[in-house]
């Protein structure tokens, strides 16, 4: 037991489902037998998540990292006591929710860091409410990106065999079009093929999507195909990196669920979240290349709307917190 990896949890936005997902994913023996969770966060929200999800599960608070209880019936939760639970209600957003989550993330990132924990899984944050905090950085990624200075790190979305990272994600798509330039797709070909490898792939076959409808049809449809994608693929595969494109969206993520990629390179957020999310959304899961910790997360949002009736569906934190026990293991991606 002692040598299970330690996953920081991050309950993600109180006012949403994360301490209710959170609290049904731990409930399962699946997932207590691949780790040790430590839950980052309100104990008194995880309370309520362990009430609204009707978990077998007792809440303790942990002193320090080390002070998790393996026992499968407890949920040990690290409580910086930032958030009065009473000063937010369930389902409306709220900035004092949006600065506490973000600093859950915080705590969770520099415990990775210094090696309390071995990997982070986390629950969706509010975006909007991040912002209102006061907070620029308004994802995940890109808040641990600050934090450690990453200079290149990318999303990717995983459903199955469907395995897709992102050129950009959190961008306006006017904005996304103009980051797909020569230098930024060869920077995350170059990324991705050096994730797939350490993760077990000994020569990662690389999928990457046109940004244009039907690849730009020989330039009726833009321009980008042939003086961007292209020459990118073109300089990756010099440098021994089996890169295949520019294919047209409307195909290529039906080959890579064929098993024609390992992995399929977008060119913006919605491009690559809709077909995973299409293909199957309650298992898909995302996880950061190019940060210097192990991140994995659900791939949905706060649900405001459900929030606190106890129907949110934990499967896509469940295989979160799987993959982060697994990467921290150096099991590499299942497959």
């Amino acid at each position: 037991m002692s040598q299970l990896p330690v996953i920081a949890i991050t309950m993600g936005d109180p006012c949403g489902i994360g301490p209710e997902v959170v609290a049904k994913a731990l409930a399962l023996k699946e997932v207590r037998d691949l780790c040790l969770p430590l839950v980052i966060g309100s104990a008194q929200a995880m309370q309520h998540g362990v009430a609204i999800s009707r978990a077998r599960l007792s809440v303790r608070e942990a002193q320090h990292p080390g002070d998790v209880d393996p026992a499968h019936g407890v949920v040990s939760v690290l409580d910086p006591h930032n958030l009065n639970y009473e000063d937010v209600a369930l389902g409306q957003v709220s900035p004092v929710a949006g600065k506490a989550c973000m600093q859950w993330v915080e705590l969770a990132g520099r415990l990775c860091l210094g090696g309390g924990v071995s990997a982070m899984a986390t629950a969706p944050v509010n975006k909007e409410a991040a912002s209102l905090a006061g907070y620029k950085e308004i994802g995940h990624m890109e808040l641990l990106q600050a934090m450690t200075r990453a200079s290149n790190v990318a999303t990717m979305l995983i459903s199955g065999a469907l395995r897709v990272v992102h050129l950009t994600t959190h961008r306006s798509l006017r904005r996304a079009c103009d980051a797909v330039t020569r230098d930024n797709i060869l920077g995350k070909l170059k990324l991705t093929d050096d994730y797939f490898k350490q993760w077990g792939f000994p020569q990662p076959r690389i999928g990457v999507a046109a940004l244009n409808p039907h690849g730009s049809d020989g330039g009726l449809l833009g321009d980008e195909e042939a003086t961007q994608i292209e020459p990118a693929v073109n300089d990756a595969r010099a440098l021994g990196i089996l890169a295949t494109g520019p294919v047209p969206a409307d195909i290529i993520f039906n080959q890579a669920i064929d098993g024609k990629y390992d992995a399929v390179l977008c060119m913006y957020h919605d491009q690559g979240h809709i077909p995973v999310k299409v293909h199957g959304f309650e298992e898909s899961v995302s996880v950061n290349l190019g940060l210097p910790l192990v991140r994995t997360s659900v791939d949905h949002g706060t649900a405001f709307d459900i929030a606190g009736k106890g129907v949110a569906q934990a499967v896509s934190m469940v295989e979160a917190i799987k993959l982060a026990a697994m990467l921290a293991g150096g099991k590499g991606l299942p497959r």
